[in-house]
């Protein structure tokens, strides 16, 4: 079998030159961006937080790599685009990499990363939603008045025999769901759960927890939770309205709620059958399932068009139009499903390769901070720039991925960055912005 990553390529001829190329050009490096992921975790401080509470079980007289180096090295490698492990038995010699680290020498290996994995507990994902949790009370200078927490669900196919695998109908394959929260760009937390419990089986508590810690330091602030038809539970609903958080959640069709519709729905029927053109209303009524202990709001939004009736119900405890509350506020949760693709897609949080629950926890976890750089990246230093609404993708291609030759002595380090970059303006607008 040849060898194909030795040896010199050919090719072909350009003019009278020859064409050839060979893996023989030394410290050039494909991520000269990641000083920047440096420079913005140094001002928000989130490695060094996490390994803050990340409890350390190692042999302290074994240890090469701290904790810190070790999550910074697996975060800046998941923003780069590199989301296996076994990538960083290369990448460990990546002198940019293990500049952005903070270390001058070799950094940690697949095989290290693996223990870190196998080491995870649900105490560390309680702690690290911790630090997601403070990070974000932090990036706010002042004390908001209102604050819409966004809840969704989303599966994460499993290929392998990982603990709690379960294979669920609705995705067709062996699945984890994992259920995500915002507050706008924000990610608060991300509760990796197995497929066959409730999607909302978590939510109440959890809703709990962030809100105890959001009113502990803003005592006045409003919690409004958004959520789409699969997180309306009886117990859910109950325990808000005891605890004073609102919420407009999406409510599922049932006979009861399609007959107190079905006068205005057989209008809505004619209109159509007279004018041609879709027709759409939007109203409210009280209404109280059998597992509700009280009648509560409900809004309706009623389109008739080509397809026949489309009814879409929300449950509400906030007062006002029904149509700004529907239209304005509501509809608005589809921006959250935008974060998550993030996460999951940009950012690899749809990984779950690891046998052990606590290990595929701890690698959303990672994901998530991941992202949060992004996101904090993207807030800090990138606006008023062509990447100020950049997805994570889009800011890896075009401000990470850049081409560089490191200069390494004992004075300093040099990274002889692309000249012909097309972005370098805004990678310097940045470098600036982050400027101690």
């Amino acid at each position: 079998m040849p060898k194909c990553t030795e040896g010199v390529v050919d090719f072909g001829r350009v003019g009278r030159r020859v064409v050839q190329a060979a893996f023989d050009g030394g410290d050039i490096v494909s991520d000269g961006g990641v000083m920047l992921l440096r420079r913005i975790d140094e001002r928000i401080g989130l490695t060094r937080a996490a390994a803050g509470v990340f409890a350390d079980g190692r042999r302290a007289a074994s240890v090469r790599h701290s904790m810190r180096s070790l999550l910074a090295q697996r975060i800046y490698g998941l923003c780069c685009g590199w989301e296996d492990v076994t990538d960083h038995n290369t990448l460990r010699h990546d002198l940019a990499l293990q500049t952005a680290v903070g270390r001058a020498e070799e950094l940690a290996s697949a095989p290290t990363f693996s223990r870190l994995e196998r080491s995870a507990t649900p105490a560390h994902a309680a702690a690290l939603h911790g630090v997601l949790l403070e990070k974000f009370i932090a990036g706010r200078d002042d004390a908001p008045e209102e604050l819409v927490l966004d809840i969704d669900a989303t599966h994460v196919p499993l290929y392998g025999q990982q603990e709690g695998a379960h294979f669920h109908f609705h995705y067709d394959n062996y699945c984890y769901l994992p259920l995500y929260v915002f507050c706008g760009q924000d990610m608060l937390a991300c509760v990796l759960r197995p497929s066959w419990r409730d999607p909302a089986s978590v939510l109440s508590a959890l809703i709990k927890l962030l809100a105890r810690r959001l009113r502990e330091k803003w005592p006045g602030v409003r919690l409004i939770v958004r959520a789409d038809s699969g997180f309306c539970r009886p117990r859910a609903l109950k325990r808000f309205d005891a605890w004073g958080v609102d919420y407009i959640i999406g409510l599922a069709k049932n006979l009861t709620l399609q007959w107190q519709v079905a006068i205005a729905e057989r209008a809505l029927a004619e209109q159509y059958q007279d004018c041609g053109t879709k027709q759409r209303l939007i109203g409210e009524f009280p209404y109280a399932a059998r597992s509700w202990e009280r009648e509560r709001r409900v809004i309706a939004r009623l389109e008739h068009g080509p397809q026949g009736p489309n009814p879409r119900f929300v449950v509400t405890s906030l007062s006002g139009d029904c149509t700004e509350l529907y239209e304005g506020l509501y509809c608005a949760r589809g921006e959250a499903e935008n974060r998550i693709k993030e996460a999951q897609l940009d950012l690899f949080g749809r990984r779950a390769s690891a046998h052990r629950f606590a290990a595929n926890q701890l690698h959303l976890l990672l994901a998530a901070f991941a992202y949060t750089l992004i996101i904090q990246l993207r807030r800090r230093a990138l606006q008023g720039t062509e990447l100020a609404r950049a997805c994570a993708a889009t800011i890896r291609i075009k401000l990470l991925k850049i081409g560089a030759a490191v200069v390494r002595n004992t004075r300093r380090v040099r990274l002889l960055l692309a000249s012909s970059h097309p972005l370098k303006h805004v990678f310097l607008s940045a470098a600036h912005a982050l400027a101690p």
